[in-house]
């Protein structure tokens, strides 16, 4: 329980994504930080307006208008700080996602060492790889030059060389960024971000320094067994604003309402998964997923540790046909009960990707849109778990890590017409294992927070506790190998007032047990056939405390990774029943 003594300050967040920009305002309600309410406008970085600054002014206004509070002075200003009449804010924290993927050439002295570091520094942002450049590449120099300049980057990552070791191969991958920049014409020459052996820095800034604006970062891989991208990554959201505000007309004003702190938005929601990571349950991480229109963001945090990837190409809008990159389209399909050709499944993908913020006209473009969706997440979540920078606990390779909380973000989610089917496209493409509480970010907070942080950190936690978020439920998924209707589980609830019921759980089942929000529950799991749960190894039960949720307590007992029927007839009866058993 967070303390109720908290200091009087409001915030307000400006969120500019692709599509809509969001003004969301926090202020202190009976002791606690609450969310107040938020407005709403179209994003406004193409014509006529170019300016990101009139969605901005547009959203604040319509948040004047819901709560009668006035944001902006009659010369157009913010007020700030909030004035003793009520009006005004305290402080202003800013988010963007909306604009161009950075195009990133990538550079590192070996493919699988320091380049494949530069590549996951690129992938915690909204970055293109366009080129990369290693020493042993067998391209001349001349070649690497030409590739650099084909590539038109406005990011150049380089890595290379552990800490303490041999520095002067650096020095021939140096020249070729020194020369293929000079080349390019002054007002569109990349920006570099050098993230390597520190012994170097001088030689590097001899080199670059009069040439590009370069960014010099401790080294994301000081030794061969050890990669730290974080120490990067505030350089990173610095290239981040500076690129978007010579694209986008008004950045740099949000920047200066926010007294320097617009943050991009995927840092912003890796910053509010990392500081979660460090009070919820050290043996579990923190999980957040957070699907858009443009990107899809995952996060876990640990401990203070931060995994942090953001898809560029993974997307419920105008990339949604580059899914097909990753997944075939027949995984698309075997999500929809009814019969459905491949040729309607990648036509609903064309007119999706032409028309990306349309919203499904019939139950049945409903049901494509959340089997994309599940498939999103399915491919993001194998991709930024395949290989993890650092030791995440779990039964095994083959499945997600050990969560709690797991925080679900994006309209796709937010906006399904139930509870239930928001859960249902978490399970079925995340595939989440042990025990884990599902919270639905409703109101797409948790970036604005994760910014807000930085100003108030009370404040991200105590909106986290309100009513602001869904507490979905709590999720039991026990990982094993079972025959199909064998028991693999044996669950008692025990209610705040003393009754008690009794469950035993069958493999491939799907079930909610009803537990209020408000409510909670003392509960014993004792898995069977030495099934999984995270309670210490397979076998292993033991009693947990759980809060009530939309719905209640789910035990999804269908298996890890989840199987679905390759009979159409089998698996349409598969998904109708596991459709119903959450259709709240």
């Amino acid at each position: 329980m967070t303390s109720s003594i908290v200091a009087t300050d409001s915030v307000l967040t400006i969120d500019v994504g692709t599509a809509h920009t969001r003004a969301a305002l926090f202020d202190v309600v009976g002791g606690q930080y609450r969310f107040i309410a938020a407005g709403t406008a179209s994003t406004t970085i193409a014509p006529p307006f170019s300016d990101v600054r009139e969605g901005a002014t547009r959203a604040i206004q319509q948040l004047q208008a819901i709560t009668g509070r006035t944001l902006i002075a009659s010369d157009g200003s913010l007020l700030t700080p909030s004035l003793p009449d009520g009006s005004g804010v305290d402080s202003i924290a800013t988010t963007l996602s909306a604009g161009p993927d950075l195009r990133v050439v990538a550079v590192g002295l070996l493919q699988d060492v320091s380049l494949q570091s530069a590549l996951n520094l690129a992938a915690t942002s909204y970055a293109s790889i366009v080129e990369t450049i290693h020493l042993n590449d067998r391209r001349r120099q001349a070649e690497r030059i030409d590739a650099i300049l084909r590539a038109r980057p406005n990011l150049i990552i380089i890595a290379g060389g552990v800490e303490e070791g041999a520095s002067h191969s650096i020095f021939t991958l140096l020249e070729a960024v020194g020369l293929a920049s000079y080349l390019i014409p002054k007002t569109h020459r990349p920006l570099v971000i050098y993230a390597g052996n520190s012994a170097v820095r001088q030689q590097v800034k001899d080199a670059l320094g009069a040439i590009v604006d370069l960014f010099i970062t401790p080294n994301i891989r000081p030794s061969l067994n050890s990669e730290q991208l974080s120490v990067a990554q505030p350089d990173l959201a610095k290239v981040f604003k500076t690129l978007r505000a010579s694209q986008m007309f008004g950045v740099s004003d949000l920047e200066h309402w926010s007294e320097g702190r617009l943050l991009p938005t995927a840092t912003a929601f890796g910053r509010m998964v990392r500081f979660l990571g460090r009070l919820y349950d050290p043996q579990k991480a923190v999980l957040g997923l957070d699907i858009g229109a443009t990107a899809t963001t995952i996060a876990a945090g640990l401990q203070g540790e931060l995994i942090l990837r953001v898809f560029p190409q993974l997307g419920t809008g105008e990339k949604v046909n580059r899914l097909l990159d990753h997944v075939a389209a027949e995984r698309i399909v075997r999500w929809i009960p009814d019969e459905t050709s491949l040729a309607r499944v990648l036509d609903f993908l064309a007119n999706k990707a032409a028309y990306p913020h349309s919203l499904p006209a019939s139950e049945e473009e409903l049901i494509l849109e959340q089997a994309v969706a599940r498939e999103i997440i399915a491919a993001a979540t194998r991709e930024a778990f395949a290989e993890p920078p650092f030791d995440l606990p779990r039964a095994h390779s083959e499945v997600l890590p050990w969560t709690e909380p797991i925080l679900l973000s994006g309209s796709v989610l937010s906006h399904a017409p139930t509870p239930g089917q928001a859960l249902m496209i978490a399970l079925d493409g995340a595939q989440p294992t042990g025990i884990s509480t599902i919270v639905l970010d409703q109101n797409n907070l948790l970036a604005s927070l994760g910014a807000a942080a930085e100003i108030n950190s009370l404040l991200a936690v105590q909106v986290l506790e309100s009513h602001a978020f869904i507490n979905l439920g709590t999720v039991i998924a026990p990982v094993g190998i079972a025959r199909r209707g064998s028991p693999v589980l044996r669950i008692r609830v025990t209610y705040e007032n003393g009754r008690e019921t009794k469950s035993e759980v069958k493999f491939g089942s799907l079930a909610a047990i009803p537990l209020p929000s408000g409510q909670s529950a003392q509960l014993h799991v004792q898995p069977l056939q030495r099934f999984d749960v995270g309670l210490g190894g397979p076998g292993r039960g033991g009693r947990i405390r759980v809060a009530g949720g939309a719905l209640g307590i789910v035990i999804d007992a269908r298996g890890r990774p989840l199987q679905l029927a390759k009979d159409p007839a089998q698996r349409s009866q598969q998904l109708q029943r596991w459709r119903a058993a959450l259709d709240k």
